[in-house]
């Protein structure tokens, strides 16, 4: 795998090290494939604080996709640039079609450790080429994830991906991580992706930067509120916090949630 797809190894690592301490997030899954693949991490790619926080960002993304599959019993799941993730199988299903989307190299390697279905399917494709949009059958409304990758694009592929799903479906939920640009700039220099060959990344600071006339911001998430943060005990409770609990957290790294209006 090239530098950018290696990222999906660090988030493994991350899941599969708070599942194993039995906190934040069960993924079993992710137990599996770093025990099979895993390889050696260096620098902060294997801290444990990274580890912790990756967990609570996989949690909060989750309780996000159950409430909106709960309210909308036929919308499609899109969850594009899943790398190893195993969301389909945290979260399940249910009724709803799930469509984990990665670099084919990616695909390929997914492919080893999770089994489609008739719910449930892997495509190939890129973000900034969102063609791989025809392979999914026409539903009115789309739940969409971008979890980890809006970093690695610049805001106008952005534009086109969100014109993209809106065009293709009625009705688009979607949630985004997004660096801020301090983060960028300072992820050049210093970031645990740079551990597996990645330097150039981008960022913005004003949520409204991936408004469109018929896709509106609707608020920001807290990647790592308190009732997760209080799965860690004593001091690492208190460091964690410091860490990424608070305002210098937020200064680096945001959630945002959108969805499409509704015209007419």
């Amino acid at each position: 795998m090239n530098g950018v797809n290696k990222t999906c190894y660090i988030t493994l690592y991350g899941k599969s090290y708070v599942s194993k301490k039995g906190i934040i997030l069960k993924d079993k899954k992710a137990e599996e494939i770093w025990a099979k693949e895993g390889f050696e991490l260096k620098g902060k790619s294997k801290s444990k604080w990274l580890a912790y926080f990756m967990g609570m960002r996989s949690a909060v993304f989750d309780a996000w996709v159950k409430d909106k599959i709960n309210e909308h019993k036929n919308a499609v799941v899109i969850h594009i640039g899943c790398g190893m993730d195993s969301r389909v199988l945290r979260v399940g299903t249910h009724t709803h079609q799930w469509y984990d989307i990665d670099f084919s190299e990616v695909i390929n390697e997914r492919k080893l450790h999770y089994t489609e279905s008739e719910n449930y399917k892997m495509l190939s494709g890129d973000a900034r080429n969102p063609e791989w949009l025809s392979k999914i059958p026409s539903q009115k409304t789309a739940i969409v994830i971008v979890e980890g990758i809006s970093m690695y694009l610049k805001t106008e592929k952005i534009l086109e991906l969100i014109t993209a799903l809106n065009a293709y479906f009625e009705q688009v939920f979607l949630m985004m991580d997004c660096y801020t640009k301090l983060s960028a700039k300072i992820s050049k220099y210093k970031n645990p992706i740079n551990d597996v060959g990645v330097t150039t990344v981008y960022g913005t600071d004003d949520p409204k930067d991936f408004e469109t006339d018929e896709f509106k911001f609707i608020k920001e998430h807290n990647m790592t509120p308190d009732y997760l943060i209080n799965d860690l005990k004593g001091v690492e409770k208190h460091i964690f916090k410091l860490l990424y609990g608070g305002r210098i957290s937020k200064k680096m790294y945001r959630l945002f949630e959108y969805a499409s209006v509704l015209l007419g």
